[in-house]
This record gives C-alpha cells, structure tokens and sequence, in this order.
C-alpha cells in the first residue's frame, strides 16, 4: 500500500497501512476500555447487562490489542515510524523543558516527524498494553499462577485500566484540539504549513 500523492499545499504524513494500524487499535481499544467500565462502574453494568458476554468480548478484545501493530510490522513506513519514536534527540529535551515551563512559542519546541510528547505517549501506552495484557492473563487462567500473584495482578489491572482511560482521554482531546493532525490520520497528508510549524526538523 502506499501514501496519497502530494499535492502542491499537502505533504504525505502516514500512509493507508499506518491509518488502518491506528484506526483498528483504536477500535479494539474503545471496545476494551467499553467493557471494562461496564464490568466496573454498577450504573453501567446495571444498564448493559448480559456480564459473562461483556466479560467475553472483553478479554477477547485484550487479547486481539496487539494483532494490529504485529500485523502492522510487515510495513517498511510502519517499521520506520517506529524507529524514529524510539529515538530521542537533543530537540526532545529541549521540547520537554519548553512544555513543563508551558512555554508554548513554537520556536521553543522543536520537532521532527514526532515531538517528545507523542514518543513518550507511544512508549507509555505500549508499556502499559504489555502490562495490561500479562496481567489480564493471569486472571483469565488462574491455574497458572500463586493467588498472591493473581491478587496483585488484578490490583495493578484495575488501576492500569484507570490510568489509561485517563490518558488516553488526554490523548483525543489533544487531537480533537488540532484539525490538521487529525486530518494528516484522517487522508495520509497535512499542509506544508502545518508541517513546517508543528515539526519543523521532520523534512530537514
């Protein structure tokens, strides 16, 4: 698969494989992060009903988390998108120090294809996916483990998930505030302006 072409105003950001990656993790997510509010919080779970299918479609969606980005890796995009989030540079820290001084002046943050922000982002909820799922594992087979094992993977599950969905809460309505990120996952491409803006050192 590959990106849309450029036209004269926009720049290839992600391409259709990398959109479907993000869009299908999103939607297992949704489903996860769904369910367990319905298995948690009495009001939804008193409106849903049905526990034992909510229960299913929640540790299937647990298990199925992963699939896309592993399927995702048969991309060379997807693979080199990868690398550059694992990378920080000596403009990460400097983004990093303008944010917690909520210095938001643009010169202030420099960036490449990805700031600071969104690689910390990447790695937290990948870490925090490994976990959740390890963790999950050891509720779903009992058999497997110690029960002071099983009773603190549950603790640590529970309170994961919350953190989660309060990041990942931060995490849309950051994108809800920015149009043109939105629309670069949306179509594949972004203006030139925004790129030049947001992340000046991307096409350095």
């Amino acid at each position: 698969m590959h990106p849309r072409a450029d036209t004269a105003a926009d720049v290839s950001r992600f391409t259709r494989t990398e959109r479907w990656i993000h869009r299908t993790t999103a939607a297992v997510m949704g489903v996860c992060v769904l369910t367990a509010a319905c298995l948690y919080v009495p009001q939804l779970a008193e409106l849903v009903g049905r526990r034992a299918l909510v229960v299913t479609l929640h540790k299937w969606s647990g298990l199925a988390l992963p699939v896309p980005v592993l399927a995702g890796l048969a991309s060379r995009a997807f693979r080199a998108d990868l690398g550059r989030l694992n990378r920080f540079g000596p403009h990460d820290r400097t983004w990093l120090r303008a944010a917690l001084h909520r210095d938001k002046r643009q010169a202030s943050r420099p960036a490449a294809k990805f700031n600071a922000g969104q690689k910390i982002y990447a790695a937290w909820i990948a870490g925090a996916t490994l976990v959740m799922l390890a963790t999950g594992l050891m509720m779903w087979f009992t058999h497997l483990t110690p029960l002071l094992w099983r009773t603190s993977a549950t603790f640590v599950h529970d309170w994961l998930a919350l953190t989660i969905g309060i990041v990942l809460a931060g995490h849309i309505g950051m994108a809800l505030a920015d149009p043109e990120s939105r629309k670069g996952m949306r179509t594949g491409s972004v203006s030139n302006e925004w790129a030049d803006r947001q992340h000046p050192l991307w096409r350095r």
